[in-house]
């Protein structure tokens, strides 16, 4: 092993810098990862553009990441040297605040975010907290579970939190998010509806596991769901507040429209789709490192994979402007080796 590794580190708002650091080794309740690919998130953007309040620089980003323990830690009793694990974007959380002690530790108050509070996996080498990581499936190559650590656990989490099998549920929008959305509807026992902009995905939905497709660009998508029953879920991925609203009339009595895409905009609801049909809003994290082993097990299961595209390490820059200029298809992410 080197005495040092090379990382991606954002030394101010926008500005990428690859650079050699020394390798250190593991706190109490610790592990070093030696990653192997690290996913390229939206939400990587708290990082890169400062969207986070009081974010302190430099700072390596990135959520997404898998790679091999090379070292644990003191204290670190339940996992080994040579185990592939992933770290998502909660990487701990502090235990003691009233979330946490009510056993919702997806919302920590106090959490350890990977990439935005902690050095995250645009490297080669990551140190992350042991109580965060889910074991890799031997099924799975190391750039697929990268983005189901994320993207993943974010739409899987949604759907079985808030569906039952045969209900209607739409997924809004196709891209990072959504893709995978649909395939875990689908295999969730759903009826599965895609809601796309545009005629430039309709070929894809039923590829994914849609049984229909609605195109929100030549039709009003709620009164298109309205015409099949109405949604008993929607799933919100596309980040726009006004899309978003949209889709509420869509909904069947007692409907729910999960937000899981964050909107730079107001989401504007009328309380009268609400009221009159008992209809809600709510939105839904990421989940505990358990949830991420969930996820995982359950697309090794039934056969869901992200559509990725791979860049070098080297090649972080590029990587994240394709992914925020939707020019990816769908993730991306970055290969180590």
């Amino acid at each position: 092993m080197g005495k040092t590794y090379r990382a991606v580190e954002i030394t101010k708002p926008g500005t990428f810098h690859l650079v050699e650091r020394s390798v250190v080794a593991p706190g109490t309740g610790q592990v070093r990862i030696r990653v192997e690919a690290c996913g390229v998130c939206h939400s990587d953007a708290a990082t890169v553009d400062a969207q986070f309040p009081g974010i302190t620089y430099p700072r390596v980003p990135g959520h997404e990441v898998i790679g091999h323990i090379e070292e644990v830690g003191p204290g670190v009793t339940t996992w080994k040297v040579g185990q592939r694990v992933g770290v998502g974007f909660f990487g701990g959380e502090d235990g003691t605040c009233e979330a946490c002690r009510r056993g919702e530790s997806a919302y920590c108050q106090n959490p350890i975010m990977t990439g935005i509070t902690s050095d995250g996996g645009y490297a080669e080498m990551m140190i992350a907290e042991a109580r965060a990581l889910a074991l890799i499936p031997d099924e799975l190559k190391s750039e697929d579970a990268a983005p189901l650590v994320c993207a993943g656990i974010t739409t899987f989490n949604a759907l079985r939190n808030s569906g039952r099998a045969n209900d209607t549920v739409a997924i809004q929008g196709l891209g990072g998010l959504g893709h995978l959305g649909v395939q875990y509807a689908k295999k969730m026992g759903f009826r599965t509806v895609a809601i796309g902009f545009g005629p430039d995905k309709e070929h894809l939905a039923p590829k994914l596991g849609a049984h229909v497709y609605i195109d929100a660009k030549s039709e009003d998508a709620g009164v298109a769901l309205q015409k099949l029953g109405g949604a008993d879920v929607i799933l919100a991925t596309a980040p726009s507040g006004a899309a978003i609203a949209s889709l509420l009339p869509g909904l069947k009595v007692r409907g729910k429209l999960v937000v899981v895409g964050v909107s730079g905009d107001p989401i504007p609801i009328n309380g009268g789709p609400l009221i009159f049909g008992g209809r809600s809003v709510i939105g839904s994290l990421t989940g505990r490192a358990i949830e991420n082993q969930d996820t995982l097990d359950f697309s090794v299961l039934t056969d869901v994979r992200p559509m990725i595209e791979t860049l070098p390490l080297a090649k972080a820059e590029e990587a994240y402007k394709r992914m925020m200029s939707s020019e990816a298809r769908f993730r991306m992410v970055l290969k180590m080796a």
